[in-house]
């Protein structure tokens, strides 16, 4: 069965109490639940992560490169947190594995400070889900099965 890989940068293991007017009350455990249950709905094996080091997080993507080539994952969805826009290096992980990649965000980053309108990862992404709230981590999953599904034929 082929897996999906979430991954979650800096901070977001404060969801629920960190600015929970600008990102809701649900908890990161939350979130793992509601992909899991998109996961199992599209036949897919959930591996679900959260780093507060960008290194941690390149070595996971580098990682989850050949899994795809190899057919045994579908990609990955990233929220990167503040490293979206401040990370070449994650953006270069990215690129030089050729992961299929949904950058999710949860709130609406271009409704915020100017400093978060620019995304390193935005260039090398399949797709970008922004401001739907974590509804959006579904819709991602969705979509990299979608995605993978046609690419099947």
């Amino acid at each position: 069965m082929p897996s999906v890989l979430v991954l979650n940068g800096p901070n977001l293991n404060l969801l629920g109490t960190r600015k929970p007017e600008i990102y809701g009350s649900t908890t990161l455990a939350d979130v793992e639940r509601l992909c899991r249950d998109t996961a199992e709905q599209l036949g897919l094996e959930l591996e679900f992560r959260q780093s507060n080091h960008e290194g941690q997080l390149i070595d996971w993507i580098q990682q989850e490169g050949p899994r795809v080539r190899a057919g045994e994952s579908i990609g990955a969805v990233f929220n990167a947190g503040a490293y979206t826009h401040t990370s070449v290096a994650l953006h270069d992980a990215i690129e030089s594995v050729e992961l299929p990649v949904i950058e999710l965000h949860i709130s609406n980053v271009h409704r915020r400070e100017s400093f978060r309108h620019h995304s390193y990862i935005s260039p090398v992404a399949t797709g970008i889900i922004v401001g739907l709230g974590v509804a959006g981590y579904g819709l991602a999953i969705r979509a990299l099965h979608e995605r993978a599904s046609a690419a099947k034929g």
